[in-house]
């Protein structure tokens, strides 16, 4: 049995619980429209944004990645945004006793990231472990936060719900301030995140103002830290190939990198029902929506049209069509990606150039905090 240790209770300060309502209908809708906001102004004035979006590799990417938030990486860079993306190696031991293939997942990540459109001579990509000074920020930013809204975050809630007994580890705890360190070293503005995310965004916001309420500068119009902003996902929720949340960890996805027989494969046996009349029908049909959602992702028209079209043909038509939408949609972006697996050399060479990017900003902003802290001896 899991115990949930006490913690001190005081009065929040407002901002306490703007972090702890942070995902309620309000702040939600106010998120939403805010997001909206920049999206806008993103076509307009580009220079103004530097976003940064990360992803931990713990196994290969699949379409759920793709269509949540990847797809949207070579648009944000071809507008003329700062583009920083995120290979997290050190977040993968956050509740994992070891990393596994770490060296292969991540090169794996890079060359996916690549294969979808990001241009490394105008995005960064980087990997954490690689830069030390954005880690070094941790031991400030832990002095800002208290054990008990750590514990209240909504994903190391679900973590200590989900440890059957295991005790959480302390990386996994401090998780929200690793992820504020990660978007704050880099003065990052925007990151795109589902609404789940908010509160570790929420979370990074908090640990910039305290750090300034604290702190200060000699120039208070200009803040160590740029407050990030979110910008909110507009793609629906795709289902695992189980009816399941999709999940490198339950192997119900359909990988990047899978050959066209593969992906053939895999969704003969996604599941449906056994009502053969196709309809789009999220509520009481999600397995067989899930596939006309994601047929429709591909291209393929809008859920509703692709059922009026299979009408009565039954799983196995829906299944097919899927099959074909889904291949023909990544054929262009498996074969780029087959080529850059194939040199691994260009892989670590755009990695090392975007660690040496990272550190270099990293550097920065550390000279700054120490500055603000007075301990640039």
């Amino acid at each position: 049995m899991t115990h949930t240790p006490e913690h001190e209770t005081t009065t929040p300060t407002p901002a306490e619980e703007a972090l702890a309502n942070a995902t309620n209908d309000a702040s939600l809708a106010r998120s939403l429209a805010r997001s909206e906001e920049i999206r806008a102004d993103l076509d307009v004035n580009p220079g103004r944004y530097r976003m940064l979006t990360g992803v931990r590799p713990t196994g290969n990417m699949h379409l759920g990645h793709y269509f949540g938030t990847m797809h949207s990486w070579r648009r944000i860079q071809d507008l003329g945004v700062d583009t920083w993306i995120l290979v997290a190696d050190y977040q993968v031991i956050t509740d994992r006793d070891g990393v596994g293939p770490i060296r292969e997942r991540v090169l794996s990540l890079v060359a996916d990231t690549l294969a979808v459109g990001v241009d490394p001579e105008r995005s960064t990509v980087f990997a954490h472990s690689a830069v030390p000074a954005a880690n070094q920020l941790m031991l400030p930013f832990l002095s800002l936060v208290t054990e008990s809204e750590l514990h209240r975050n909504p994903t190391v809630k679900a973590e200590l719900e989900a440890t059957d007994g295991r005790a959480m580890s302390g990386l996994m705890l401090t998780y929200p301030v690793h992820q504020a360190a990660d978007i704050l070293f880099c003065q990052a503005n925007l990151v795109p995140v589902g609404k789940d995310q908010l509160p570790h965004l929420e979370q990074a916001r908090l640990i910039a103002q305290r750090f300034d309420k604290r702190y200060g500068r000699a120039d208070k119009h200009r803040p160590v830290f740029r407050r990030p902003e979110a910008l909110l996902s507009e793609a629906p929720l795709l289902l695992g190939l189980d009816g399941e949340k999709m999940s490198k960890s339950r192997h119900n996805t359909i990988e990047l990198r899978m050959s066209a027989d593969e992906t053939a494969k895999a969704l003969k046996k996604a599941k449906t029902d056994s009502d053969r009349v196709i309809t789009y029908d999220p509520a009481d049909r999600p397995e067989v929506s899930n596939l006309l959602m994601l047929a429709s992702l591909c291209g393929a028209g809008t859920p509703e049209d692709i059922a009026a079209r299979i009408s009565d043909g039954g799983a196995g038509a829906l299944k097919k069509l899927t099959t074909e939408a889904v291949n023909e949609f990544f054929a262009p972006i498996r074969a780029r990606r087959a080529e850059l697996a194939a040199n691994e050399d260009y892989l670590r060479e755009v990695l090392h150039g975007g660690n040496a990017r990272a550190c270099e900003v990293a550097e920065a902003t550390l000279e700054d905090v120490r500055a603000a802290m007075h301990m640039n001896y």
